[in-house]
Parts: C-alpha cells; sequence; structure tokens
C-alpha cells in the first residue's frame, strides 16, 4: 500500500507539464505571439484561425525524476522510490497545462493602424508542489524521525479547467514603441485549490511518560476550496454533459483578467519587450464545496486496563476513544459552502533581440522602425510564472531565419529546473494564405522517451492575410 501511494506522488512529479512556450514568443508572423505579448510587432493585417485547431498546446517535464528513473530494470523499485525520495526536494513540482484555441481572429484597421484581435481558448492548468514529508511519512513510516516534524505546509495544489473570452488591442505609438493590451473574461469550469496549510506531525520520546513515544499534531489547518466539482460525487445533484458544456461558456463561476505588453524599437536592428499575462482573479460562487480541519491533538497510544477486564467490568472501546478525542480535538467540515476567490497563475515575460543579415530582395519591414528587412534574428527570452510558493523561471535563448517569404524556423535552448540540455525546434510555413507551424522541445531526449524530463508540442493552422504597403 505504502508502494502505491509514493508511486502516484512520483508518476505525477515524472509527467510535469511545463506553461512554458518559448517557441512562439515574439514570433511577429504567427497571430499566436499576440497571447504571449499583446504588444508584439505583428507583420500581419487579418487572420482567421480554424476553429480548434488554429492553436493546441501540449506540453510535457519534469523537474525531478523521470519514468526510466523509477522504472528502470537494473534495480529494485524499493531502490527505485528511495533513490527518488532522496533526490526530490520539497520545491519540486508538477504541472499539467493544456491549451486548446476554439476561435481565433483579428484584422487591422486602415483609418488608426490598430490590430484588433479576439477569440476563445479552454485551458486545463494543474500545479502540485511534492509533498516529500507526507511522501516520506507514507514510504519510511516515522521510526526513523524521531523529533523530526513532517509540515502539511509541503501539501500545496491548484486545479483549474476555464474558458476564456478575450479581446485585445495592438497599437504602434510611434517608430519605436508596439504597445498592446488585451481584457479577457474568464468562464470556470471546475476548479480545486489547497494553497494554504500548516501544522506538523512530530513523534517525540517521553520515556516518563504513560508510553516511551509521544505523536503530536500542532497548530493544525488544512483548507481545500472546490468549485463546479461536487456536482460530480455529490448525489443529489444531477449533472449532464448538457450543463457541463454550458458552464464552459456561461458560467456562473467568473472572473476578469488583464494582459498587457510592449516592444520597443532601440534601433533598426536592437529591440526588447515586455508582457505580463493573465492577471486576473476568478469568484467562486456556485457548486462550492470547502473542506477544512483546524486544531491541535496529542495522544500517547493506548493505555490497557487489564484488570478492569480481569473483575468483568464493560470492555473499554480503545479506538472509539481515540476516535472520539480526535475529533474533540481536531475540528472538520466537509459541508460547508463558502465562496471564494483564486487568483491566476500571472505570467512575466521580456526579451531582447538583435536582428542582421540584410534582406537585399526589396522587400522592407514595413510596421516596424526599420524600412529595411532581416533574416536572421538572435533573441534571450525570460519567461516566469507566478506559484503558490514562489516564482517558476525558465531562459530561453533562440535564432530565427527567414529562408523565404514564407518559411520561416527558430531553433532554442531552454534553461529552467527540469533540464539543462533543453533545445527546441519550430517551423512555421505559409501556402498562399494559408499558414501552418509545428512546434516542439527538449529534441535531445526524443530518443527514449522515458527518460526525457520534458517534452512540449505546439501546432496550428489559420489564414493569415497580409495587405500590400
Amino acid at each position: 500500500m505504502k508502494n502505491r501511494l509514493v508511486l502516484f506522488f512520483l508518476f505525477c512529479t515524472s509527467y510535469v507539464f511545463s506553461q512554458n512556450r518559448p517557441q512562439l514568443y515574439n514570433v511577429d508572423a504567427l497571430p499566436q505571439s499576440l497571447l504571449s505579448n499583446p504588444g508584439t510587432a505583428v507583420s500581419f493585417d487579418k487572420h482567421i484561425g480554424v476553429p480548434l485547431l488554429s492553436g493546441l498546446s501540449f506540453e510535457a517535464g519534469s523537474s525531478g525524476v523521470s519514468a526510466y528513473d523509477i522504472f528502470r530494470d537494473d534495480i529494485s523499485i524499493n531502490e527505485a522510490i528511495s533513490n527518488a525520495l532522496f533526490d526530490l526536494s520539497s520545491t519540486d513540482y508538477f504541472n499539467t497545462n493544456v491549451q486548446v484555441e476554439l476561435l481565433s481572429f483579428g484584422w487591422r484597421s486602415s483609418k488608426s493602424d490598430i490590430y484588433y484581435s479576439g477569440g476563445i481558448y479552454h485551458e486545463i492548468d494543474v500545479f502540485s508542489y511534492f509533498p516529500k514529508d507526507l511522501a516520506t511519512l507514507a514510504y519510511n513510516g516515522n521510526a526513523d524521525y524521531i523529533d523530526v516534524p513532517f509540515e502539511f505546509s509541503e501539501l500545496a495544489f491548484t486545479a483549474e479547467a476555464l474558458s476564456v473570452y478575450h479581446f485585445g488591442i495592438n497599437k504602434k505609438i510611434n517608430d519605436s514603441w508596439q504597445l498592446g493590451v488585451r481584457a479577457k473574461m474568464y468562464m470556470s469550469v471546475a476548479n480545486v485549490n489547497s494553497i494554504n496549510n500548516r501544522g506538523d506531525f512530530t513523534t517525540r520520546t517521553t520515556p516518563n511518560g504513560p508510553n516511551f513515544y509521544t505523536h503530536t499534531l500542532r497548530n493544525v489547518s488544512l483548507v481545500a476550496n472546490t468549485s463546479g466539482v461536487a456536482s460530480f460525487y455529490d448525489d443529489e445533484i444531477d449533472t449532464d454533459v448538457t450543463e457541463l458544456v454550458s458552464n464552459a461558456f456561461l458560467s456562473k463561476n467568473y472572473g476578469f483578467g488583464l494582459d498587457i505588453g510592449f516592444t520597443h524599437f532601440i534601433n533598426e536592428q536592437w529591440s526588447i519587450t515586455g508582457s505580463v499575462i493573465d492577471l486576473g482573479v476568478i469568484s467562486h460562487k456556485d457548486d462550492v464545496r470547502n473542506f477544512t480541519a483546524s486544531g491541535n491533538y496529542e495522544t500517547s497510544g493506548i493505555e490497557l486496563t487489564f484488570p478492569a477486564l480481569i473483575e468483568g467490568d464493560e470492555f473499554t472501546d480503545y479506538w472509539q476513544d481515540i476516535e472520539d478525542e480526535f475529533k474533540d480535538s481536531i475540528n472538520s467540515n466537509d459541508s460547508l459552502s463558502n465562496n471564494y476567490t483564486s487568483w491566476r497563475p500571472v505570467k512575466f515575460n521580456t526579451s531582447v533581440q538583435y536582428a542582421f543579415g540584410e534582406d537585399r530582395s526589396g522587400t522592407c519591414n514595413c510596421r516596424t522602425s526599420s524600412s529595411r528587412k532581416y533574416v536572421n534574428k538572435l533573441g534571450l527570452h525570460l519567461n516566469t510564472i507566478r506559484r503558490p510558493r514562489g516564482l517558476q523561471t525558465a531562459i530561453t535563448s533562440y535564432y530565427d531565419k527567414d529562408w523565404t517569404s514564407g518559411l520561416l524556423t527558430r531553433l532554442t535552448y531552454t534553461y529552467d529546473k527540469r533540464s539543462a540540455t533543453n533545445l527546441g525546434f519550430l517551423v512555421s510555413a505559409k501556402i498562399n494564405k494559408f499558414n501552418l507551424y509545428l512546434a516542439t522541445d527538449n529534441l535531445v531526449q526524443y530518443t527514449n522517451v522515458a527518460k526525457a524530463r520534458g517534452a512540449s508540442l505546439q501546432l496550428g493552422m489559420q489564414l493569415v492575410f497580409d495587405n500590400k504597403l
């Protein structure tokens, strides 16, 4: 049983989904670049996404161990789990992120030179830190950890499925500045979060007490909030597919957010960018269920009273006494319906880019401060996501190459906590008005996926129109 429990923790940590899309950031030929920076200097005049296929993103990775580390055949499963528990820390995390664009469109105003864009996308985001103390307690027990507290604060996770309606404007202020802003309305389908837990469990030696060991729960405060989930386990609520789909597009649990971004051209070849994405909050007030537990508890185990049994007195139900004592000390409730709010995981982006290799064909990059077009770009991109206990950061270097007017490639190298050998690649091809892009990363590990600690795949199809300038 303990192997299965710890395997579950390790399995989740082995397949970490990361919300970092460096291949799509600052690619001015792709409409999807507007979702990571609404101030991108877009080089097209209109786009219409193929419904459900304009932007698909599936990303997986690991901040701690790979599937191979757990299921390798040269050591036993117990030894593999022990090694993983030793290597992992409470700062290791797992995250699942899937994003599907349901609708995508945009156009440029001929009068104001403002690019308007909007659409709908569905997102699933699950994030959890690895609860090292609880996994260690479940697997090894407490015999070797006398006087060592097992912290409940390590238990922190969020999970959310939502639809996002968005509309943005992108404006060229002058030859040096491009600014953008995007308004968002969130429709939460389901939400689960537990991020502010505290307290600890400790076993101490008490040779002068009624028992040699005393077990203590101290300052316990556990909270889990859910919305849109109770319908699935409450027999009194009848939920069908129609209601689920309805909540995805018009939910009573809704919120608002904002994206802001800029591009600044220092000169014809150097530029810097920055953006803040998903600065928003959601109010949960429908189909809400809360779970809480708080208090202090101490026990020295069971003290048997044999004389009472010998004298024929009524037998003491020791286990019931412990249960009653525990319930009196630890107040728990699983039927609360208190409204709550949840913050979106804010993303911060910044980059610096150098363009070189002037195109001598006579074409220009007329949307920027330069009348010249450069076919090569070198850049450095910093991506940060705010998570419950800190920031999750990745840094990416990239090289872009315009092979023809319709063929673009990007080669990336990303360094973050999960990998130091993450090479990625993007190719975007445009045939007439039809654009298709495909991006992936961690190419080095594709020869043996089981050993990989990260992988991603992004693809999209749309019609992109360029008016003659």
